[in-house]
């Protein structure tokens, strides 16, 4: 008999993130004949036009039912609470008795497991994600200065607490993020598996990219410094611009390559303010089936995160997918269990802070016929980010559950 999954997740199906973190999983369990999955979802409308039919025809491919719901930016508070009606009114239209299992993706949707646990103990999975109100005051989204904030804070904190103890099983990203939460000592501490941002490798590997240099203008002697993904709250775009910029100077023809579909305007604005030539910038948009290609077309890739309490529980999803390709990665300490993977397979290449003399001493070595180990990175990424694995650990924590 088939045991109906129900996923809740407020990030969009439609979404970057959506489609490299949440569809690769929800498919390699769907592949249990015994589970049968529905996903309900907050989609933004800038992603959903475009997505909707790529993402219908896939789900259908693996019998997964979609309830996709529109989510509301604005006003702040307000529109999260008018969601979360939303969300309810959806789950309450379910049939109770025929779900088995509620696997919520962070806090927001685990409030409505919560309450659904609580009146018809159906059993839930507080996948965590992170520290979802420290991440809002540490990127100075919530001010605790503000009374509604610092209450929201502390309601958020509350509820942390009940869904560590009260859900059947949780997932953190990061032993860094799990090690935190059981030195709170909490009575009735549900069980933690540690289960990071897996990467595909059927995607992310390297007999599957294109040579894309001479569509981004490359030319053989350039040096070439990537970044992938989002520009925003946790990612540190001055530091990483400073570093550029005593790059340049070693190394004349090094060009940062930004691989991004946040707008430009964002990236060259910092750069012409810090005398940035924007011949030396390239930025580019991409899908995620030719993200491999891009990520190939540089010599090493970078990253700098701000390293506060919160990223403790944090695992930044480029990293598998740029180690799984065999680039070499430059980026700080102090986030997740980032460290500890660098000091597995490239220690020099980890950032201790962020002066002009660390940059220098990494630069020196990445100019300097930087010995590349391709095959220790490529194997220290399966040995983290393996998505199979991933896939592995949620198939135990179901059936723990469920059986």
């Amino acid at each position: 008999m088939q045991k109906n999954i129900l996923y809740l997740s407020y990030d969009g199906i439609t979404d970057p993130l959506g489609r490299s973190q949440i569809l690769p999983y929800i498919i390699g369990l769907s592949k249990d004949k015994n589970l049968k999955f529905t996903i309900i979802s907050f989609e933004k409308d800038e992603n959903y036009g475009s997505q909707k039919k790529t993402i219908e025809n896939i789900l259908d491919n693996h019998q997964i039912k979609w309830i996709p719901l529109k989510y509301t930016k604005r006003p702040p508070i307000l529109s999260t609470i008018w969601d979360l009606i939303k969300l309810n009114k959806e789950v309450n239209k379910l049939k109770k008795d025929s779900i088995y299992l509620i696997h919520c993706r962070s806090y927001i949707t685990s409030l409505i497991a919560l309450k659904f646990k609580e009146k018809y103990d159906i059993p839930f999975i507080f996948d965590m994600r992170g520290f979802y109100a420290d991440e809002r005051v540490d990127g100075k989204i919530w001010s605790k200065e503000r009374f509604i904030y610092k209450h929201i804070y502390n309601y958020f904190k509350k509820k942390e607490e009940k869904f560590l103890q009260e859900s059947n099983h949780v997932v953190s990203l990061t032993s860094a993020g799990k090690n935190e939460i059981e030195s709170w000592n909490l009575p009735n501490q549900s069980p933690i598996t540690v289960i990071p941002c897996c990467t595909d490798e059927n995607l992310f590997r390297p007999d599957n990219i294109k040579d894309l240099k001479n569509n981004l203008n490359i030319q053989n002697d350039d040096f070439i410094i990537s970044y992938v993904g989002s520009i925003g709250t946790w990612y540190m775009l001055d530091e990483m611009l400073d570093f550029f910029i005593l790059l340049k100077a070693k190394n004349k023809n090094s060009k940062f390559l930004f691989i991004t579909k946040d707008n430009p305007s964002i990236i060259t604005g910092k750069s012409r303010k810090k005398g940035i030539n924007e011949n030396d910038l390239i930025i580019v948009p991409s899908s995620r089936e030719m993200m491999p290609s891009y990520i190939a077309a540089s010599n090493f890739s970078m990253f700098f995160i701000l390293p506060v309490f919160s990223k403790k529980a944090s695992s930044p999803t480029k990293m598998g997918e740029i180690m799984n390709l065999g680039i070499p990665i430059i980026c700080n300490n102090g986030v997740g269990d980032v460290d500890e993977i660098m000091k597995q397979c490239m220690p020099e290449l980890l950032i201790k802070n962020f002066t002009k003399e660390e940059y220098s001493r990494i630069i020196g070595l990445i100019t300097n016929n930087y010995n590349i180990d391709q095959e220790k990175i490529i194997n220290t990424s399966h040995q983290y980010y393996s998505l199979e694995k991933g896939v592995k650990k949620y198939k135990e924590i179901y059936n723990s559950i469920l059986e």
